[in-house]
């Protein structure tokens, strides 16, 4: 048995645009992903809400700085096989930049802390898999939430796909299959966000095996 971290924001933690509650399993793509592997995989879901990659957010109830969960996660389910991280739609807001530039050194820094992490046994390294989260959409007001650029968002898939080129790592652009929602442009509906854990059994599938 495998055990894959799906390590990621609210669109992870499933956030439903109209309610802001959480989808049913059946709309959370880590549910979803770890269904479509056929029981070959455990995934566990990571999720938190405004989580950036490596930058600190006060605002919310818990810390939001990716950087440093993502240590506490490595060290609570080690061993792992895998670690797929889907961040950066946070970081597009004004008060960390707003520019996709600032969520590509966030996701550099997260891959270094998961290639130099001192795992037990040390040679318990997992893979990663680095996606792309889906492009903002202009929403019900006309402009994605928080504002947030769709022209930045736009630009993460490439820059991430060329950053795992760069560091050996694999690459997923959940941009293919999903898109923010016409209600705030951001978070994802039910239908997207298990399209996501569909799409990913493939290349998740051929990772572990």
């Amino acid at each position: 048995m495998k055990t894959v971290l799906a390590f990621g924001d609210s669109l992870t933690w499933g956030a439903d645009p109209t309610t802001g509650l959480r989808h049913p399993p059946e709309g959370r793509w880590p549910e979803v992903l770890a269904r479509e592997l056929g029981g070959s995989a455990t995934v566990i879901s990571e999720g938190l809400g405004g989580r950036t990659t490596c930058y600190e957010d006060h605002a919310g109830p818990a810390c939001r700085n990716g950087a440093k969960a993502l240590e506490i996660a490595l060290a609570s389910h080690m061993p792992l096989d895998l670690v797929i991280v889907m961040l950066g739609t946070n970081d597009l807001k004004p008060v960390h930049g707003g520019r996709a530039e600032s969520a590509v050194s966030g996701m550099r820094r997260l891959a270094q802390i998961v290639d130099t992490f001192p795992y037990k046994p040390r040679c318990a390294k997992p893979k990663l898999l680095i996606v792309a989260p889906p492009p903002c959409s202009p929403g019900a007001a006309g402009h994605p939430a928080a504002g947030r650029s769709i022209e930045e968002s736009e630009r993460l898939s490439p820059l991430y796909s060329k950053l795992a080129g760069e560091l050996g790592h694999a690459f997923f652009d959940a941009g293919t299959v999903a898109r923010g929602s016409r209600i705030d442009g951001v978070h994802l509906e039910a239908t997207a966000t298990a399209a996501i854990g569909r799409a990913l059994a493939a290349p998740v599938s051929a990772i572990l095996h």
